[in-house]
Parts: structure tokens; sequence; C-alpha cells
């Protein structure tokens, strides 16, 4: 798009509309959707956060767009708003945009969204976010449909309340097994174990089999974080991001029992492996295949050069991803329709961990619920802006006064760019792995 506005927007500020229309029509953070493509939607644009460009702020300024920032800190988030022309307002104000936050809504506060608002949380999202609730969900879609269809995750344990079942297993399998608290994140409270003995009963916990042959590259074990970005439940609408991080251990791998402590070898957690003394980090954002942590390309590139088959790796990570959500789906699709007003109110960004074997196959780990936006090194931030523009531009923020919410513009613009869309829609369908459930038809549209 032409960067070069036709006339410049202070001067049309009392203009008519169909004035408006013409003066903005080529600006870069502007894209026209809706009836008669006259309902302008922003664009965003990752650079921004660097070059503090004003033509870029100038829209968001002028239609005074909003946010408020609750229970988190989010940088990123804040600095790419703020690049955009946005306002942060108090975090009691009724007038924003986008209200982004740290933890899920109370129902009484998603009845109020207007039209024009957004959230980034689904209510529910937990059913996907809590290691116990997703165990059962996902259980409860292989009783449904078959075990092999849904076999994303290890072999699985809730205890106490399944302790009797877990020693059977391991009386067949020794292990070892990996203990994980059921709502914890950044590699808290995890343990390997090849006892029973071992493990605290005081809490709620999870135990899986421990994937005890893990893709290795240069003999480090490493998993994937994977943003995966929801726009909507009812229909469903999954997005993918083109780009995703690997994070490495700090310690080669080795399956002997007496390393069976090493969190530095075992667990990949960058949260875990900074505090190493191995860490090695990378000062080059152009450099994505050095240190602890490469980007997802970089290491796609490396398993290619080594003669696998990452086209049908990322298929099966795919499929991965979308069996992961539908198990969650009706409980969250029916919580939208209790709580939520306006079907374009929420949209989450999940992390996803998973963790590839020596075979190429992609086991989930979990789903995290705000996943973290730091930017500790350059390629987090190279990585994780783009992603958060595109995942906002994807999004789609009308360009409205917050405090001018009687509107007779329809809301639900169909997004129609010319512009490159790296959130990818994976190309799978329902129906091609779960022919069972055909009256939905498709989750996913081709």
């Amino acid at each position: 798009m032409p960067v070069v506005m036709a006339r410049d927007l202070e001067e049309t500020a009392s203009s008519s509309e169909d004035e408006e229309v013409v003066s903005q029509e080529d600006h870069p953070c502007i894209m026209w959707t809706g009836g008669c493509r006259r309902i302008p939607v922003l664009v965003f644009h990752a650079e921004a956060i660097l070059t503090k460009d004003n033509n870029i702020r100038v829209i968001g300024e002028r239609y005074h767009l909003s946010y408020k920032i609750v229970r988190t800190d989010s940088r990123l988030v804040r600095s790419i708003l703020t690049a955009h022309g946005f306002h942060e307002v108090h975090p009691s104000s009724t007038d924003y945009n986008l209200m982004w936050t740290g933890s899920h809504l109370k129902p009484f506060l998603l009845r109020t969204l207007s039209e024009a608002q957004k959230v980034n949380h689904f209510p529910r999202s937990y059913e996907l976010t809590r290691k116990d609730r997703l165990y059962k969900n996902i259980i409860r879609m292989q009783h449904t449909h078959g075990f092999k269809a849904f076999h994303i995750l290890p072999q699985t344990f809730l205890l106490p309340a399944e302790y009797a079942e877990f020693c059977n297993s391991y009386s067949k399998d020794r292990g070892p097994w990996i203990v994980k608290p059921v709502a914890s994140s950044r590699g808290r409270g995890v343990y390997l174990i090849n006892n029973p003995n071992q493990i605290s009963l005081e809490e709620n916990i999870l135990v899986s089999r421990y994937i005890s042959n893990p893709l290795l590259i240069d003999d480090f074990k490493f998993d994937l974080r994977l943003y995966v970005l929801v726009t909507s439940y009812d229909p469903l609408v999954i997005y993918l991001y083109e780009e995703g991080l690997a994070r490495f251990a700090t310690v080669r791998y080795d399956q002997g029992a007496k390393n069976i402590r090493n969190q530095f070898m075992h667990l990949t957690n960058y949260s875990v492996n900074k505090k190493s003394g191995d860490y090695v980090s990378c000062d080059d954002p152009e450099v994505e295949d050095y240190g602890n942590k490469w980007s997802m390309s970089a290491m796609l590139r490396y398993l290619k050069q080594e003669g696998r088959d990452t086209t049908a790796l990322m298929a099966h990570v795919e499929d991965l991803i979308i069996k992961t959500i539908i198990s969650a789906e009706l409980a969250i699709a029916t919580a939208c329709k209790t709580f939520v007003p306006h079907r374009s109110s929420c949209f989450e960004l999940y992390g996803f961990d998973v963790l590839i074997d020596s075979t190429l196959k992609p086991w989930l780990l979990e789903v995290n619920l705000s996943p973290s936006l730091a930017c500790d090194a350059p390629l987090d931030l190279k990585i994780k802006a783009s992603m958060i523009s595109d995942m906002f531009t994807v999004v789609g923020f009308v360009c409205q006064d917050p405090a001018q919410r009687a509107s007779t513009r329809p809301i639900y613009p169909t997004f129609e760019s010319s512009r490159r869309n790296p959130f990818q829609k994976p190309q799978v369908t329902l129906t091609q792995f779960l022919p069972s459930v055909t009256s939905r038809g498709s989750c996913m549209p081709t």
C-alpha cells in the first residue's frame, strides 16, 4: 500500500464521510471492509515501535482509540498500541477499544462489552489451559472418537483420583514419569520420578509418561512454542502464526537414571534454563539458529537439511492444534453464548508447547493462557512484535471512538486485504480427521 496519504487527515477532520473515505483510502494503517467497503479497520505495523512514525499514529489519535491493561504488565502490547495512536485509560474506565488482561473476566463484565470493544480472553479458556481440564477434555474425545484419533498426549493420570490406575500402569512400565501441578506454568513444580513413592499426593497433580526418545539437535532436547490465535468459537476459527520459538535445554540429553533430577537436561522451559550457567543467549536478531533459543523456521531448516520431512511434521502439528482446541470447543462456545453479547468481542492468543520425538511425532505438553511476551533477547522482540501486530490486524479494530457507543455501522467486518496474513488458517477440515462429526460441517475454513 502507498505510504503517502491523499490528503492530510487533520485537514479533513470536519469534512463529509465521502471526503473522509478519499483522504484515508491509501493510508498504510487502514483497510476498508464491510458493506461497500466503507468501514475503516486498523492495520498494525511492528516496525512502528522503532520508527515512532507520526503517520502511523495519526489514525488511532484521530479516532481516540484507547486501551486498558488489567492484572498484567505487557510492555510489548503497550508499546505497539501506543505506536499506533492508542492512549491508555484507567483500569476502571469503560471507554476503551481493547482490554488486555492477564486473567479471565467475570461474567458481569463480559455482558457489558459493546460491539466495538474487545478483550483478549474467551470465557472458560481454562478448559484448555488448566492441565487437568485439558487432560479430561482430550480423554473424553478419545472415548468418543477413538483413542488413535486423539492420541496427542502422553499417557497421563490425574492424582490422587487415579492413583491406583497409575500404579497398575507403572508396574508394567516403570518409567520414567513426569509430574506436573495442574495449574502452574514456567516449569514450576515439575519433576521426574521413577517410583510412585517419590510423588507427593497433597494436591492435585498430573503424572505423565515421560517421552524418553525426544528429537535432539546437537544432542540437546528442545520443544516448540507455537502461537495460536482463535477469533471465534462459533464458528470455530483458528490461526497458526507462521513463526515460533524452539527452546533448548542447557545440558546434553542422557537417558540414564542418574540424571533424572537434572532439570536443565529434561525441561525445556526458558524460565528454567535461563538460570543455568550454561545458558547461551544471542544478541543478533538476524541470527536465528544460535544459543538456547532458535526461531522455529531455523529449526525446520536444520531438520530439512538433515533429510527430515518437515512438511509432514507441520501438518501433524496443525492436526494436533485443531484437535486440542475442538476438545474444549463446546464448553467455551456455550460460555460465549451465555455471557458474551457480541460474537466479535473476544479473541485469544494461546501458547502451545509441543515436543517432537525421534519419529517426528508431535506431543502436546500444555496450552498456555497469556503466553509470555517478554523480550529478553532480540529474537524475542523480532518474532513477538510482528506476531502481536499481525494478531491485532487479524482481530480487526474498527476505527471508532469508544466514547461513541451508539453506532449504526455494521460491526462484523469481513477482513479483505491484499496484505499478507502470517496468521495462517490450518488447511485441515474437521471431516478429514473426524468423519463421525458431520452435522457442523467444516471446523476450519479452507
